[in-house]
């Protein structure tokens, strides 16, 4: 899988980009701060899963300088070769249009000049991207670690997007509901319709998340020991909010000793056991106003030798133990989808130290499309550059024929 041609117009400081990429030679984006490097690497994202890992919201991606115009967009555009696909067209368009309330973001997303939806691009385009502030994966909320799980999940999996869009959209709504029936202004018979959307869903994902990091956890096993010396174990360990069993009452929970990798609930065991639970809970959610379990409140501890490396663990622990994660990340995509995913390194080679540098650079050497940001090509060894293609970027231009300067 790699991308062949990338085109952006007016995304973040690139006014017009024309790009064509290699497959399997790496490829580094030298330059200083600020000058469009990671936007490169953000825009190759958002072509996975239209969502960017830097911003919540996408009007910012539009380009600064068009905001002015009668219609301000931003528009993405690749030609993406895989195996399942051959070569596909993905456009991505963002439009900022006139409303009676101000401008309202619209988002146009065409295949091959087919107007679609984000669900019918799941799997289109695979990426696995890496970042300084992955260390929020060990030290950060847990909402950080619940990310993680959906954006790689989204990205394979049809049916788990769904459902996590589904959830986000009605868990809101319950909540809402639960204040007016706090405040008597509505009936809790009225919950019917939206505990049912959300146990469906919520079903979904926590089974999901549950299958997703019993599989990742054995090849973060041993990305881990090697790392390591073999010295240190690392384990995950899932901690849904409440306890799904496999009879359903309350015996064999697959929390008992983190996750289970010998056994796997799906949705509809789940599904009742969820409906009792918020059934359970419904005095304390209506005084609350809030939904207290579900996969929103989700966790994911990352154990090393037992101990939770995100309490006890050192800062050499944690980038350990992150590496691992990502390495083990693109070996699920390509398990899945049958090849390799697109490997995106944001500014990551100059957080780590010689050990862990020369390990990541081994494993990504012609495996897959890479792509690099960096300040200082000094990082790098001679024979890693001499195999890489050096690009470098300057207030949103690129040159190509850099290498061929120095």
């Amino acid at each position: 899988m790699h991308v062949e041609h990338l085109s952006l117009t007016n995304f973040r400081n690139y006014a017009r980009l024309e790009l064509s990429l290699p497959s399997q030679q790496p490829i580094v984006l030298y330059g200083a701060n600020a000058q469009g490097k990671t936007s490169l690497l953000e825009a190759i994202y958002y072509l996975a899963g239209a969502r960017s890992p830097y911003t919540v919201s996408d009007r910012q991606l539009i380009h600064w300088r068009v905001e002015n115009d009668p219609m301000p967009y931003a528009r993405i555009s690749a030609e993406i070769h895989s195996r399942k696909n051959n070569l596909s067209r993905l456009e991505i368009t963002l439009m900022l249009e006139p409303g009676p309330e101000g401008n309202r973001l619209r988002k146009v997303i065409r295949l091959n000049g087919v107007d679609k939806r984000v669900m019918d691009i799941v799997g289109l385009l695979n990426v696995v991207l890496f970042l300084p502030q992955d260390l929020a994966l060990v030290e950060g909320t847990p909402s950080d670690r619940r990310r993680f799980m959906d954006y790689t999940l989204g990205q394979v999996d049809g049916a788990y997007l769904q459902a996590l869009e589904t959830y986000e959209r009605m868990l809101p709504q319950r909540n809402a509901l639960l204040r007016r029936i706090a405040d008597r202004q509505a009936s809790p018979g009225e919950l019917a319709y939206w505990d049912e959307q959300l146990v469906e869903a919520g079903s979904i994902i926590i089974a999901g998340r549950q299958r997703f990091l019993r599989e990742l956890e054995l090849s973060a096993q041993r990305a881990h020991l090697d790392l390591t010396g073999r010295q240190e174990q690392l384990t995950l360990r899932y901690q849904p909010s409440f306890a799904p069993t496999v009879h359903g009452d309350g015996q064999m929970s697959f929390e008992t000793l983190g996750l289970d990798l010998h056994r796997e609930l799906a949705p509809d065991q789940i599904a009742p056991q969820f409906a009792d639970r918020l059934q359970a809970e419904l005095r304390d959610s209506i005084e609350r106003g809030v939904t207290l379990s579900g996969p929103h409140r989700d966790e994911l501890r990352l154990m090393i030798n037992d101990r939770d490396c995100g309490l006890y663990g050192s800062r050499g622990q944690a980038r350990t133990t992150v590496m691992a994660i990502k390495m083990a990340e693109v070996e699920w995509i390509r398990d899945h989808i049958g090849e390799q995913p697109i490997l995106l390194l944001d500014e990551v080679v100059a957080e780590l130290d010689a050990q862990r540098r020369a390990y990541l650079l081994d494993r990504i050497e012609g495996a897959t499309q890479t792509l690099v940001t960096t300040t200082e090509l000094e990082i790098f060894t001679d024979d890693f550059l001499s195999q890489a293609a050096i690009w470098r970027v300057h207030e949103g231009q690129i040159d190509t024929a850099y290498a061929n300067k120095t």
